[in-house]
């Protein structure tokens, strides 16, 4: 997309677009073959690293969700990077299926879906970092209706739980030791009508979400924050094969560190991120202002920045982060360690070679 010329991020970009990038290359993912490619690299007239296109599959619609990777496009980030183009593509959709598929270079899905692929499937992926440093799924509840505000409380309950969200569903009934016979679970699409009209009890979904829904329609939501009750992880995690971390790692440095620049001006300005999100990338989706404006702020101020990534940068997943990931898909049956999860070495070299990336200053 073309950058707005009246957006703020395309304004600012020129500011912050005083480093280098890292010189990268074209990318082959061929995660069917035995073997590797061998990795080239192709330079522009201006002498800079030209990576062609790329593409990154969104988990889900093109909401505040993904308000940085709107600012990286929009402010011209990931052209600097040495990219034609980056194709940010809609959700609802599975990160690991997109790049296992080689269809997309990057997904962005969770540390639970994308370890139990591997775990159970074989899948040569890996997390290279995540936007959220904080799981952000919940148990929606309504005051009225089905209030469910512990775990106790689910027992009788009818939830429904969308098929993408299956997998967490059942890990959260192992990790608190739920009898599943005690709950009806309900399939169900996106849309929480269902949940608002009464017909369930509680919905499965996000803080950023259909949480600000409720609160927006004057319902008083109930939540049941999943990473306060036996699911602290890692979400918003940006999963790559291992092919192309051998074989296209400078390609995969160059979309970090376009992503790390969005991120962080959306991080600083979450108001125009939103206004942004309605008024770009979302204008056909109806979205509202006021709902995108909340979820901004509240995923910059209580799911994104932390301690960790203050010290060590965005998108960094401490030790300690992986630690309580891989207890959690442990607890709920899943066998992985974090070798076989993580790969964290690719930001460790974006952010010793682009030291300035770590400061979130304007």
């Amino acid at each position: 997309m073309t950058p707005s010329p009246l957006s703020p991020f395309s304004r600012r970009s020129l500011k912050r677009l005083t480093t280098g990038v890292a010189t990268a290359a074209a990318l082959t993912v061929l995660l069917t073959a035995c073997a590797g490619t061998t990795e080239s690299v192709t330079t522009d007239s201006a002498g800079g690293a030209s990576f062609g296109d790329a593409s990154i599959q969104l988990s889900w619609i093109k909401n505040a969700e993904f308000m940085g990777e709107f600012v990286a496009d929009d402010a011209g980030y990931f052209t600097a990077a040495g990219f034609d183009s980056v194709d940010l593509i809609p959700g609802p959709a599975s990160a690991e299926a997109g790049v296992v598929s080689g269809n997309v270079d990057m997904g962005i899905g969770n540390a639970i879906s994308t370890g139990t692929a591997i775990a159970q499937e074989g899948a040569p992926l890996k997390i290279i970092g995540a936007t959220y440093q904080k799981n952000p799924f919940t148990i929606l509840s309504l005051k009225a209706v089905g209030n469910i505000a512990t775990l106790d409380d689910l027992a009788g309950k009818t939830i429904g739980v969308q098929a993408s969200n299956q997998s967490l569903w059942d890990a959260f009934l192992a990790v608190n030791k739920i009898d599943p016979s005690t709950i009806t679970v309900v399939p169900v699409e996106y849309d929480p009508t269902p949940l608002f009209n009464g017909e369930v009890d509680g919905w499965f979904a996000y803080l950023t979400n259909e949480s600000i829904d409720a609160e927006l329609a004057g319902l008083d939501p109930v939540n049941l924050p999943l990473a306060d009750n036996g699911l602290p992880f890692v979400a918003e995690t940006l999963t790559v094969s291992d092919d192309a971390i051998a074989n296209d790692r400078e390609k995969l440095k160059a979309l970090l560190v376009a992503e790390i620049r969005g991120w962080t001006d959306a991080i600083n300005d979450p108001t125009a991120a939103a206004t942004l999100t309605v008024n770009s990338y979302g204008k056909d989706l109806g979205l509202n202002i006021e709902k995108e404006t909340r979820q901004a702020e509240i995923q910059s101020a209580d799911l994104i920045v932390s301690a960790d990534t203050l010290a060590n940068g965005l998108f960094s997943i401490s030790a300690d982060l992986q630690k309580q990931s891989i207890a959690t898909l442990k607890a709920a049956g899943i066998d992985i360690d974090a070798a076989a999860l993580f790969d964290m070495t690719l930001l460790d070299e974006v952010y010793q070679e682009n030291p300035d990336l770590i400061a979130y200053t304007k």
